[in-house]
């Protein structure tokens, strides 16, 4: 994701600081998947990931705020803060923008003090699916959270007297102080009984949405008092004073809606109509349990907390924002029911496409269908599908129209409930028909960018129009859409028109057909870099971003020698010399290949298509072992809604899709013993890596079935039919 820049040195520095000091908070004791679930992974260093309380696929995410107004504060969270500033109750997972944040709880008790925020015990800190708990020491009170998928619930116990809770409904994760006092537009709070508080909030940063609560407590409010923080903000701090008596306890219910305060009260009374918090956490943990139950890990305890916890991050999101009578509040404002009654929201899917939406089609087959009946339905409003939709809204962050690779995936892989018909044609849409960032007049004339014209990432964009308009290829080839499918397959192709054959590297071109001169081949560049032609990267990342051809890739390279020595250079070179730019997305660094980034995902995995696999086999232990550890600072990048997750289970698992919109993944090292995945019908597949050890790294061998593979890849179809995929592994 785009993000504020920083320097790379600085980077490196900062995680080897945090790597000698974080360590994951104790855990809470569970039996089954849950207990391998760590949510403290990643929530330092550039994870962006947080320990608070979720659902799978839930509206709200309760949990802890340690900072604000920076970019470590995506999330609202960092491991190695010492303050907590209250309890928040949505998150983004391990964006690199930030937003959600809303409406701040901070309880409190004794003495009331002008700054509200308080340290806490680190040891006392524990996180599991659906759950965290603290003891805030400066508060006297230890906060206990869980939820619902759209209502939040807190558990207060009061070590002190004047138990009290202070909300701030002006809170909200921005990226600097001046954004936070603009955040709220307009603000209506009313306390209607003495334990009901309802409100609406019109806010804005990364997009502007609506938000409508109704807060519940399970003991009378005695008093409330306004506290001022800000004379320009919109809305209010208020201190709310309890009776809470002899158990000296509070409970709250936090209902949320994008459609109105009624919505909010009904999602409320059909999902929480009682005060039991312990019934509440073991009913979501449980949810949790029977996604995570889907996959059987054998292997070491590292091996599962890392497997099971990037299981977890895959689910968080996307986030169905539509009320339980399934009515949502769309990309214009406006208030629709969905026909399927879900509404799914945060599709990072500049991230996503590459490899969280092909694992949702394994592990979470169910679920596809209304993920892309959702991006149809956000067309139809919109006019085009989504590129990276927040709470119903766009906010156009990335490049590319990448809502179509999943699309067209779908419905390649025939998920029931999809009028595939109707998919083409918003796919088509989206590609053909000028919107923001997509000016396909200009690149349809030229066949590429000009970045005369398109002053920035110009490269880029051309590069990732490519896969876009290849997928669109395929499915018009499906439904017998013979023209189109030449259309798009030529466009697909448009690559090849930045690819200097001198340095066979991909090149900035301006609409004179002359190259970009000089040309920094190490020159990072970002959207906020006027005139780069990369997006958070430069020429020798992007140059591989061919996903649709690696053939022809390997063809304009010179053949499979030229290009595994092209490739090797790109491991080989050296960072600190030749790295140039401040992007902060380019981290997780071998050479000038980052692993923190999602340009770089399938890249290790070109090798086995050009005929050195054991160079793939190689670099898949070497990223699991320096960017996968189970500690808050153990992910090298943003997790971005789980796509570092995914990359990490499929490479688990053996294989990767290089390309999703094939059926294909292309075959690696299995990492984990023995991986058993539960499908639909009662089958399942298994996947087992014999012999493997430190030492024992790359493949001898594969067999599915009993039969060995000659073909370097695995087709969507034969996991689905279940069997047994074997590898044998070796040293050599």
């Amino acid at each position: 994701m785009k993000r504020v820049l920083i320097g790379i040195e600085l980077v490196v520095l900062l995680s080897a600081v945090i790597a000698a000091s974080c360590t994951s908070p104790e855990q809470p004791l569970l039996t089954g998947c849950s207990q391998f679930v760590d949510p403290f992974i990643g929530t330092a260093y550039t994870g962006h990931t947080f320990p608070g309380a979720a659902c799978p696929f839930g509206l709200v995410q309760p949990g802890p705020q340690t900072g604000n107004f920076d970019w470590r504060y995506c999330s609202g969270y960092n491991a190695e803060d010492s303050l907590i500033w209250g309890f928040s109750q949505t998150r983004l997972n391990g964006t690199g923008i930030p937003d959600m944040g809303d409406i701040l709880m901070m309880p409190f008790s004794q003495t009331a003090r002008e700054d509200f925020k308080s340290a806490f015990l680190k040891t006392s800190e524990m996180a599991s699916p659906g759950y965290y708990s603290v003891e805030l020491t400066d508060n006297a009170v230890k906060v206990e959270l869980t939820c619902t998928p759209h209502v939040a619930m807190h558990q207060y116990t009061f070590k002190g007297n004047n138990p009290a809770v202070c909300i701030n409904y002006q809170s909200g994760n921005v990226s600097s102080e001046q954004a936070y006092h603009n955040r709220v537009i307009a603000a209506e709070i009313q306390t209607t009984d003495d334990h009901t508080v309802v409100g609406h909030l019109h806010v804005r940063h990364w997009v502007q949405r609506h938000l409508f609560f109704v807060i519940q407590f399970d003991q009378p409010i005695v008093s409330e008092k306004k506290v001022l923080e800000n004379e320009t903000d919109k809305a209010p701090t208020i201190v709310y004073q309890f009776k809470t008596g002899a158990k000296n306890r509070l409970k709250a219910k936090i209902a949320l809606s994008s459609v109105s305060i009624e919505g909010a009260l009904a999602n409320l009374n059909q999902e929480l109509s009682h005060w039991d918090f312990d019934r509440v956490k073991k009913e979501t943990g449980d949810n949790w349990e029977k996604l995570l139950a889907r996959v059987e890990v054998d292997g070491s305890l590292e091996q599962k907390q890392n497997f099971y916890t990037s299981m977890y991050h895959l689910l968080i999101q996307p986030n169905n924002i539509a009320d339980v009578d399934g009515s949502y509040r769309g990309p214009d404002d406006s208030v629709r029911i969905s026909p399927i009654g879900k509404y799914f929201s945060t599709l990072s899917l500049w991230d996503t496409y590459r490899a969280a939406h092909p694992l949702y089609t394994i592990l979470m087959p169910d679920c596809v269908g209304d993920l892309i009946n959702t991006m149809l339905l956000h067309a139809e409003v919109h006019g085009y599908l989504p590129i990276w939709a927040l709470w119903g809204k766009e906010n156009y962050c990335m490049i590319g129209n990448h809502g179509v690779p999943p699309v067209v995936e779908a419905c390649l892989k025939d998920f029931p409930g999809i009028d595939q018909e109707k998919a083409y044609q918003w796919v088509k849409t989206s590609l053909t028909v000028n919107h923001k960032n997509s000016p396909w007049d200009i690149y349809d004339k030229y066949g590429y960018l000009p970045f005369d014209l398109v002053p920035e990432e110009s490269v880029s964009r051309t590069m990732e129009y490519c896969f876009d308009d290849y997928c669109a290829a395929q499915l018009a080839k499906k439904l017998g859409k013979e023209a189109d499918y030449e259309f798009f397959i030529h466009r697909a192709a448009n690559w090849k028109n930045l690819f200097d054959p001198q340095n066979k590297l991909v090149r900035g071109k301006d609409s004179h057909g002359r190259w970009r001169t000089p040309f920094d081949r190490f020159a990072l560049s970002h959207a906020s870099t006027a005139g780069g032609d990369y997006t958070e990267g430069n020429a020798w990342q992007y140059t591989w971003h061919v996903q649709q051809d690696v053939p022809g890739l390997i063809e304009q390279m010179g053949g499979n020698e030229s290009f595994i020595t092209k490739l090797d250079s790109l491991f080989f070179l050296d960072v600190s010399a030749e790295v140039r730019g401040f992007v902060s997305d380019v981290t997780g660094l071998i050479g000038q290949y980052a692993h923190g980034n999602e340009p770089s995902h399938h890249v290790v995995y070109l090798y086995t298509l050009a005929g050195a696999k054991q160079r793939t086999e190689a670099l898949v232990r070497e990223i699991f072992d320096k960017f996968y550890q189970p500690r808050p600072d153990g992910l090298c990048g943003n997790d971005d809604c789980g796509q570092m997750s995914a990359w990490y289970i499929f490479s688990a698992l053996g294989f990767y899709p290089v390309d999703p919109a094939s059926q294909r993944y292309v075959l690696g090292a299995p990492q984990i013993p023995c991986v058993t995945i539960k499908l639909p019908n009662n089958k399942q597949f298994t996947v087992i890596a014999e012999n493997l050890s430190e030492e024992n790294l790359h493949v001898q061998s594969v067999k599915l079935n009993g039969t060995e593979l000659t073909d370097p890849f695995i087709t969507h179809q034969q996991i689905m039919e279940g069997g047994t995929l074997l590898f044998e592994m070796t040293a050599r």
